[in-house]
């Protein structure tokens, strides 16, 4: 497995695990929302009903978005390799590794820190369609691409 494959599955398992989380959490609140029905009566019935519907809400917005990163995850071929810089690219510029994907947490693998970043942040969008050698400036700093992989 290369290294950038090792970077995608990484952030795969992150994204699915935080699914697998929030579908937990729904199922659970269902599951008490079901077991509160059966024996609670009155407003103060009503009160945790509502306050569990509101939170289910919260979780299904939480998942739904879970489920868009998976899915931007999932079209990117992690074996594949361009010239020109493109979603799914993993760039070195600096010295820094950051894969245009999504904006996720900083990782360490193989003792490298690498960064995920949305192709429609200000660096991801300036990386965009350029090739090794390009340099450019964000917030006073240069970047110069070295190397894509």
């Amino acid at each position: 497995m290369t290294f950038k494959q090792k970077i995608h599955q990484y952030y795969l398992q992150q994204v699915q695990d935080k699914i697998d989380v929030f579908r937990d959490m729904i199922s659970a609140l269902t599951e008490d929302s079901k077991n509160d029905a059966k024996g609670s009566a009155g407003d103060k019935h009503e009160t945790a009903l509502s306050m569990m519907h509101i939170e289910q809400e919260k979780l299904n917005y939480k998942l739904k978005e879970a489920l868009e990163q998976k899915a931007v995850l999932d079209k990117i071929d992690a074996t594949s390799v361009l010239n020109k810089i493109a979603l799914g690219s993993l760039v070195q510029a600096n010295g820094i590794y950051l894969y245009v994907s999504l904006a996720l947490t900083k990782i360490s693998i193989e003792g490298t820190n690498v960064i995920a970043l949305s192709p429609q942040s200000p660096l991801g969008n300036k990386l965009l369609g350029n090739e090794v050698g390009f340099t450019f400036e964000i917030n006073t700093t240069k970047y110069t691409i070295e190397e894509i992989l």
